[in-house]
């Protein structure tokens, strides 16, 4: 056995039900804690360098602290799309297959979203979300058009960079 999958082993024998039982009190939920225990030596494993570590439980709860936040925000943009989904008329209301790949897109938009700085991706919905032109966003966030411009600019390159990314 590498030794990459050794040193996951020995961390799951020996903090797994740790971890879960963490989890557990942060979620208040057996299922939702197991699945992220799972999922936090998932990520270990797929993990290129080496896991000599001086404080396992340290690491392993700084990886699963990330997964419990994504779970929130998938939590929170689950409830969100519900919400708006009883205000449509029930001949509107999508299938579940066309609202579980709604869901889907929304949470990579939301992941994407999340990786640009606050100015720049609030610049970027208020142009791709409001419709709103350079000179409205400048005014509306009091800053000047070339930041504008830039903010956006930046947005746009990084949703390219993560759209090529994810195809590789």
């Amino acid at each position: 056995m590498p030794s990459q999958e050794f040193a996951v082993q020995s961390l799951y024998h020996h903090h797994h039900s740790w971890l879960n039982a963490w989890l557990r009190s942060k979620l208040g939920n057996a299922a939702d804690a197991a699945d992220l225990a799972q999922d936090t030596f998932v990520r270990l494993l797929q993990r290129r360098d080496s896991l000599e570590l001086s404080s396992p439980r340290a690491f392993l709860r700084t990886i699963a602290r990330g997964l419990v936040i994504d779970h929130w925000r998938r939590e929170e943009l689950h409830r969100a799309y519900l919400q708006a989904l009883a205000h449509l008329p029930p001949a509107e209301v999508p299938s579940q297959e066309t609202r579980e790949l709604l869901l889907e897109l929304l949470e990579r938009i939301a992941l994407m979203l999340d990786g640009l700085k606050p100015k720049v991706r609030r610049a970027f919905l208020l142009a791709q979300c409001e419709g709103l032109s350079h000179r409205d966003i400048a005014e509306q966030m009091g800053i000047s058009l070339r930041s504008v411009e830039r903010y956006v600019a930046d947005a746009l390159y990084h949703c390219y960079l993560l759209r090529y990314e994810a195809d590789e």
